[in-house]
């Protein structure tokens, strides 16, 4: 298995910038789009356990809409092979002084696409 092939860490790079760009501009197709369309998707955010498509569905359409702005610091993305990366990144937002949030996420090749099978977000004091 090759790690971190160009080629695919090219593709995963540009997938989790089109998700990044979707996700602070609350394109809500598109981030339903890009999250696996199962079950046994499962997303942990900031106030929620998410199990299943049908469930983060609900959520993204119940979220607001506004302040969605933030600035990525550290972001690690790594690929396993052709078909599985994870994406790592560190989040702020001028709204949440003192905090730092954090975010992961598993991102498999299907045949649709480059999709997220598992997310995690968190939130936590800067100096922790």
């Amino acid at each position: 298995m090759i790690v971190n092939d160009p080629a695919t860490l090219a593709e995963v790079t540009a997938v989790f910038e089109h998700y990044e760009t979707a996700l602070v501009g609350n394109d809500v197709a598109v981030l339903d789009e890009l999250f696996w369309q199962d079950e046994r998707t499962i997303r942990y955010g900031g106030g929620e356990n998410l199990y299943g498509v049908a469930e983060i569905l609900a959520f993204r359409k119940g979220r607001p809409g506004q302040g969605l702005e933030r600035d990525l610091a550290r972001t690690v993305i790594t690929t396993f092979g052709t078909d599985m990366a994870t994406a790592s990144t560190l989040f702020y937002r001028d709204s949440a002084p003192g905090k730092v949030g954090r975010q992961m996420q598993t991102w498999v090749r299907m045949p649709q696409g480059w999709r997220v099978v598992a997310a995690h977000v968190s939130i936590i004091d800067e100096s922790e």
